[in-house]
């Protein structure tokens, strides 16, 4: 298990003594209870429990497939699909908890599931199911933003609700200036140490240090910046869940799951799965 409040905590031992001590408790227990229920999740789905799920499902709750067609939880309970294949046995899991915001990643060969879950008042409900299948060779083009990158580098079709919406809007603007690019400083102090992105585009997963790789050797690896059509965010405190529809320039459409989280002042990117969608037409020209 990895979270972000551990080094603090371990630290804080030395400095603050018992007080620091009991804070600990919480929030391994917070963790446990996501493990759990991500555990009852992946049983329900597996042994094809509606009753059990419905319990598990938030609200808001989208299924993402990687053919990028996405259902409402109502959907999903009334037809229930299948796994993707980075929930199977031998999957490499990570996980991390941010307050009230928890994130699952598994990733097994070139596919890669993401959950993202949120604690509510009666426990931890899911959010965000969607899973994206990597390429088997490098991209032999990167979809993208055009030449100029008006859209998402300057501005994007989005109204912000609220100062922290607005903040973030910000936040994912100056990202995507940094890639288009190609500054990997910059782009470092964009996305958190944990960040993950996956795209159908690209034949790999990136971590930061992947990601800052390929921008000094002028490398995109099929995940550029796209516009914006759509954007929905939900706020839980420091953190906040945004899920988008992208138009590229050429190729399929794309549906973007991203989670951000305040540090220091500042918003930053710690995952970004980006899947294809297959049923929705391509674009073949660039944009000028």
């Amino acid at each position: 298990m990895r979270h972000f409040l551990a080094h603090s905590l371990v630290v804080g031992i030395f400095c603050g003594g018992v007080w620091v001590a009991l804070l600990i408790e919480p929030v391994v227990a917070d963790d446990q209870a996501l493990l759990q229920a991500d555990r009852a999740f992946l049983e329900a789905v597996d042994k094809t429990d509606k009753a059990a799920l419905s319990n598990l499902l938030d609200a808001d709750f989208t299924w993402t497939d990687s053919d990028g067609n996405t259902q409402t939880r109502a959907q999903v309970l009334q037809d229930l699909p299948k796994l993707g294949a980075g929930d199977e046995g031998g999957a490499e899991v990570k996980s991390y908890t941010y307050a009230e915001v928890g994130v699952i990643e598994a990733n097994r060969g070139k596919a890669h599931a993401l959950r993202v879950w949120v604690k509510r008042p009666a426990g931890w409900r899911e959010i965000v199911y969607q899973t994206v299948n990597s390429l088997d060779a490098p991209p032999s083009f990167t979809p993208g933003a055009g030449n100029n990158c008006e859209n998402p580098c300057k501005s994007v079709p989005f109204k912000p609700k609220d100062e922290r919406e607005r903040q973030v809007i910000a936040a994912y603007e100056h990202l995507e200036s940094a890639a288009v690019v190609h500054d990997a400083a910059k782009f470092s102090a964009c996305v958190g140490e944990e960040f993950a992105a996956a795209s159908s585009n690209g034949d790999k997963m990136f971590d930061k240090r992947t990601r800052m790789a390929d921008f000094n050797r002028s490398k995109m690896g099929g995940v550029a910046p796209t516009p914006l059509v759509s954007a929905r965010m939900f706020e839980f405190g420091n953190t906040v869940i945004m899920t988008s529809l992208h138009r590229p320039d050429r190729g399929r459409p794309l549906h973007v799951t991203r989670v951000w989280v305040k540090r220091d002042g500042k918003w930053v990117e710690t995952v970004s799965y980006q899947t294809a969608i297959k049923s929705e037409p391509t674009r073949t020209g660039a944009q000028r």
